[in-house]
C-alpha cells in the first residue's frame, strides 16, 4: 500500500520558512527560525556534530519524521543550498528525487543517500518518489515552491508545521500563492513544546 505525501517545515508567525536569498539561507534569521532544532540530540547525529544533545518530545518528532519518511522530493533551489552544506553521508539516508531542468546522473552519496535528477516535473518525481518508498511515505523536502506546486496540485495528503515564536518580516512565505479555493485542511494534532507548536493537518480538497 502506498505511503502518505507529506511536507514538514518549521514556520515562523508571520508565515516565513527561509530566507529569500540562498546567500542567507545559514544566516542569523534562518538560525533564529531553527532553533529548536539545533540542540536536539537526533539533529547532531544526524548532520554528525558530535555526541550529546537533548532528548524529549521536540527530539522525538524529529525520529518520528525520518523514520516514516522512505523517499523525498525537493526543488533544485533545496539541493543548491545543501550540495555544499551537507556533509558527506547526506543526511536523508534514502532516495532523493530533485525537480530540475538540468540533466544529470544519480549522484550516491555515503550512507543511503541518492540524489536522482528529475526533468519532468513534480507528479514524475513523486511517481518514482512513491516507487522507490514502497509502504513507507514520500516528503517534499522543500523548497517552499516546491511544496505549494504539490499543495496545488492535489498531490500533499498531511504536513506539520512547527510554529516558531519568531516574526521575521521578509522571506519566503509558505502559503504565498496557495489555491485556497481547492485545498482544505482538517487539523490532526497541536501540540506545544517549550520552543515551538507542532501543528498537523490532513489536506482535503475543498
Amino acid at each position: 500500500m502506498a505511503g502518505t505525501v507529506f511536507f514538514s517545515v518549521t514556520m515562523s508567525l508571520d508565515g516565513i520558512i527561509a530566507p529569500e536569498s540562498l546567500d542567507d539561507l545559514m544566516g542569523p534569521q534562518w538560525r533564529e527560525l531553527q532553533q529548536w532544532v539545533f540542540p536536539q540530540r537526533f539533529f547532531r547525529e544526524n548532520l554528525q556534530l558530535g555526541e550529546g544533545g537533548e532528548e524529549g518530545r521536540d527530539d522525538d518528532i524529529l525520529r518520528e519524521t525520518f523514520a516514516r519518511t522512505g523517499a523525498s522530493v525537493m526543488g533544485r533551489r533545496m539541493f543548491d543550498a545543501g550540495e555544499h552544506a551537507w556533509p558527506d553521508e547526506a543526511p536523508f539516508h534514502t532516495p532523493v528525487f530533485v525537480v530540475t531542468h538540468e540533466r544529470r546522473d544519480p549522484w550516491e552519496r555515503p550512507g543511503g543517500t541518492t540524489f536522482h535528477f528529475v526533468n519532468d516535473g513534480i507528479e514524475a518525481a513523486l511517481d518514482q518518489a512513491r516507487e522507490a518508498a514502497g509502504d513507507r511515505d514520500v516528503r517534499i523536502a522543500g523548497g517552499g515552491a516546491t511544496i505549494l506546486q504539490h499543495v496545488n496540485a492535489g498531490l500533499v495528503d498531511e504536513f506539520s508545521i512547527a510554529l516558531s515564536p519568531v516574526l521575521l518580516g521578509t522571506g519566503i512565505r509558505l502559503f504565498e500563492g496557495v489555491d485556497a479555493g481547492r485545498v482544505a485542511l482538517e487539523q490532526v494534532r497541536a501540540e506545544p513544546t517549550q520552543r515551538v507548536t507542532h501543528l498537523t493537518y490532513a489536506v482535503r480538497e475543498r
